[in-house]
């Protein structure tokens, strides 16, 4: 067994782990280290390898996934971190509940939404299959009051379990665009505060795009009659979208026929709703384990290690397949469920840091070269791996039934889905890098947390470099955390700004572009911003809700900088404009403002 050693940890990871992670005694005590949080974590996942007759092997496993977390090349998703080897043990992330059409159905979901969120978990739902407001109600004589209602009672119980005063609690709320309650919805989060622990996104279709397109009506439908009560104009509806998306960020927009394509076993139902952060979209019951590769530590000598890489993703699959059998799940529909298809999502954090380190913009057809190259290997291996584990292990039981057999005529997998980009909000923390697939925030900037701790935080590589460069200096900083970018600091040489550009210097359309980019290689969604400057236009928004449509993305959440006073990253000034610009024609998902349980 090795020694149990971790880096050194700066004072704002530090305080990160021990607010949400390092265990503590009755009296509140933390009573482990770092080190100890992930040999617990590695020891108690490994456990799983026994059930499958590697018992001989078990030390060696664990010593590899410890070892993964303890150089930060690899992290679990936080109520893996904070739950494994614990009395809980429960370690999924991502859940979607259905919610029906009856008093009974809605408050056994939101008892199922308090199971779950105690343990550490976020929730998604579809509220299309409720009753639209003032549709009768036939038990009590009078008119139901819709799915808005509806959704203040998860919003309340969400808030009152507080997981345990750990984690973020959140929600991700979607109603189908053909709802007769769509344009309520649309605009339900316009007075800050009101559903203050949701996400929500429209669940917009191809044939309503295409209505949009052509300026023509479509048809609004009542889910309990499945009868047409009203034609509206499909652009009005867009435009109402794009305005209350730029004025507070919500909603996002869900391509829900985009995300049943791809849907790996459609004889097990339709997906309607995804997890908080839209990566994950999930049949109903269903839970997903995620876990991302930190790229920053996988760049040598201005080149990713490609072999090293490799590893990580055999050891990151290997990892959350375990995470499946030792999970206690809150409900035993979702254990039935989850197994039967033993969905993983595994990622990548990190990818701006790799960027810089290689020296590549990240709004550069460079940058979407390596993007492409990542997402395709990413793809390729982890599939591969999935197979290997599905020849020893067994592929999910509903194998036979999906695409992977079907379609793909694969001879074993043993999940029926492998890869997703997610925000890693906290746990980018801990590995000391960007978020997911984001660009850098700012080079010096403010992240709140829980509770309103406010951190101010760095960029280690720019210091480092300033410092190379031989332009380091304090006057320096203070001017660059001014407004969080470089861009203006003429001081600091040209190659130096054109390389460490942040997400308020990046045209929207270099986000959509990258968004795509990985998602083309990625099985399940892709988490993202689209980060908008303040002053940016309702067009703006418009026309990356369509580039992101056009290039085929599962969804899109847009962001405009102070557009929500309480936002989870800041920085000095709000951002004014964009430092590059490009044609409209170019246009025509990470957690800024939005709930973020990572």
């Amino acid at each position: 067994m090795m020694a149990d050693t971790s880096p050194k940890f700066g004072t704002n990871t530090l305080q990160v782990l021990q607010r949400r992670y390092l265990l503590r005694d009755k009296d509140g005590r933390i009573i482990e280290s770092p080190a100890q949080l992930f040999r617990r974590v590695a020891k108690a996942v490994a456990q799983a390898e026994k059930s499958y007759g590697q018992v001989k092997s078990v030390d060696e496993i664990e010593s590899g996934f410890f070892e993964a977390m303890s150089n930060l090349e690899f992290m679990p998703n936080t109520p893996t971190l904070m739950n494994a080897g614990t009395k809980s043990g429960q370690l999924a992330a991502c859940f979607v509940v259905p919610v029906e059409d009856s008093l009974r159905g809605i408050f056994e979901a939101a008892k199922a939404t308090a199971l779950i969120h105690q343990t550490g978990g976020g929730t998604g739902f579809s509220f299309s299959r409720l009753r639209p407001r003032g549709d009768p109600v036939r038990s009590a004589g009078g008119r139901a009051s819709g799915p808005i209602t509806f959704m203040t009672v998860f919003d309340k119980t969400t808030e009152v379990i507080k997981q345990g005063g750990k984690r973020r609690g959140a929600n991700m709320g979607v109603l189908s665009v053909e709802h007769p309650d769509i344009l309520d919805f649309i605009w339900c989060k316009d007075k800050e505060g009101f559903l203050s622990n949701f996400n929500i996104s429209v669940a917009v279709t191809d044939r309503f795009m295409h209505a949009v397109k052509k300026n023509q009506e479509y048809n609004l439908v009542n889910p309990r009659t499945n009868k047409v009560v009203q034609s509206m104009s499909a652009r009005k509806v867009f435009d109402l979208i794009v305005q209350s998306a730029w004025k507070t960020g919500d909603p996002g927009l869900i391509f829900i026929d985009e995300i049943n394509r791809h849907n790996p076993t459609p004889q097990m139902g339709a997906m309607e709703a995804t997890n908080p952060c839209g990566e994950m979209p999930l049949l109903y019951w269903e839970a997903c384990n995620l876990g991302s590769i930190n790229l920053a530590r996988l760049v040598e000598g201005k080149k990713i290690n490609w072999a090293k890489l490799k590893k990580m993703i055999n050891l990151g699959v290997r990892f959350l397949d375990n995470t499946i059998d030792i999970n206690k799940y809150p409900i035993k529909q979702i254990e039935k469920v989850t197994k039967s298809n033993r969905k993983i999502g595994l990622g990548v954090m990190g990818f701006a840091e790799a960027l810089v380190q290689i020296g590549i913009p990240y709004n550069s057809d460079e940058a979407l070269a390596v993007a492409n190259r990542l997402g395709r290997f990413i793809k390729i291996e982890g599939h591969e791996s999935s197979q290997r584990l599905g020849l020893e292990r067994g592929s999910f039981p509903n194998f036979k039934k999906s695409i992977w057999r079907t379609k793909m005529h694969y001879k074993a997998m043993r999940n029926a889905t492998v890869t997703t980009i997610a925000p890693t909000g906290t746990i980018s923390i801990i590995a000391n890098c960007s978020s997911g697939i984001e660009p850098l925030f700012a080079i010096s900037f403010v992240r709140n947390v829980m509770d309103n701790t406010k951190l101010v935080e760095s960029n280690q590589y720019f210091e480092d470099a300033a410092r190379k460069e031989g332009f380091y200096s304090d006057n320096m900083i203070r001017e660059v955390s001014r407004s969080g970018t470089v861009q203006r600091v003429k001081s600091i040489p040209k190659s130096m700004r054109r390389v460490f550009v942040t997400a308020h210097d990046i045209h929207p359309s270099w986000h959509v572009r990258m968004q795509a980019a990985f998602q083309k290689h990625t099985d399940n969604a892709v988490s993202k911003t689209i980060n908008l400057p303040h002053n940016a236009t309702q067009r703006d928004v418009g026309n990356a809700f369509w580039l992101a449509y056009r290039l085929k993305c599962k969804g899109i959440t847009v962001y405009r900088y102070g557009s929500k006073s309480n936002q989870v990253l800041s920085f000095g000034e709000k951002s004014k404009r964009w430092i590059n610009t490009v044609a409209d024609s170019e246009f025509s998902g990470g957690c800024i403002g939005t709930v973020c349980p990572h």
